[in-house]
């Protein structure tokens, strides 16, 4: 017997992604990294695109990735009105993320995010796009400090 998945039309595989994104997200903006990560293909690849190194790759790497800029946040919520587009194993979502740190300093930063899902709604590929420029002008220096270290 083949998995339904298998032989799902392009259309139907979309619309099933789309819908995989909107439970993805919601682990993201609960904070739960570990079921962040656990969306991801042992070789899956998360990637903020502005920055220099290639990102990481696996359940375990992504969480610990996702931890180290989102979890000192004193705020971190999604701003309403997004959009999505899927088409077959690609979402494409625009959204925007408020960002508030505990010295006060916040910003709204704005995102176009990639995700690529295998057969069985792993994902194996999530690349942000974002602008730099926004959040270094936003973000205090011990926040900035900490990324920077945990990076190396």
């Amino acid at each position: 017997m083949t998995d339904a998945t298998d032989d799902a039309a392009p259309a139907d595989r979309a619309a099933r992604n789309a819908e995989l994104i909107e439970r993805f997200w919601a682990d993201l903006f609960r904070r739960d990294f570990a079921a962040v990560g656990a969306w991801f293909t042992p070789d899956g690849n998360y990637r903020d695109v502005p920055a220099p190194e290639e990102g990481a790759f696996g359940p375990a790497e992504v969480a610990a990735r996702l931890r180290l800029g989102l979890e000192p946040l004193a705020g971190y919520e999604h701003v309403p009105g997004w959009s999505v587009t899927a088409q077959g194993d690609t979402v494409v979502t625009e959204h925007r993320e408020h960002w508030t740190w505990d010295t006060g300093d916040e910003v709204v930063l704005p995102f176009v995010s990639i995700h690529q899902f295998d057969e069985d709604g792993k994902v194996t590929r999530w690349w942000d796009y974002w602008d730099l420029g926004t959040l270094m002008n936003a973000a205090p220096a011990s926040w900035v400090e900490r990324i920077m270290v945990g990076y190396k």
